[in-house]
């Protein structure tokens, strides 16, 4: 089974994304923080990540960066899920080599294509 982490600090959003990955056939790890990513990344190996913008601490944008550029967690595809959602927005993730970008609230549809893209 695919294993995706979500990483997002609002409980309702974090609850819809999860819920529909879980349909999806996804084993689900969540974290609120950049910190509490870490460690579960320390612990296991995602399939996928889910990453919101917002963050308290780190950004998404910033903990993008550094899964891009640590070895062990490059090639791991990150979709970001947020609110900002401006081409602005979905063009610096692109440049910081995520694989998607679903806007906010997540539509089950947009979802699954992400995913059937993304081959997960």
């Amino acid at each position: 089974m695919n294993t995706a982490l979500v990483i997002e600090d609002g409980l309702t959003d974090r609850e819809i994304l999860s819920r529909y990955l879980q349909q999806a056939g996804y084993a689900v790890i969540s974290a609120t923080s950049s910190e509490e990513a870490q460690a579960k990344l320390d612990k296991t190996k995602p399939d996928l990540i889910f990453l919101d913008v917002i963050l308290p601490g780190k950004s998404g944008f910033e903990i993008c960066r550094e899964l891009k550029n640590d070895p062990k967690t490059s090639n791991i595809p990150v979709v970001f899920c947020s609110t900002k959602n401006s081409d602005v927005d979905k063009i610096w993730g692109d440049m910081l080599g995520a694989e998607g970008y679903l806007s906010k609230p997540i539509d089950l549809e947009e979802l699954t294509l992400t995913l059937r893209k993304l081959g997960k």
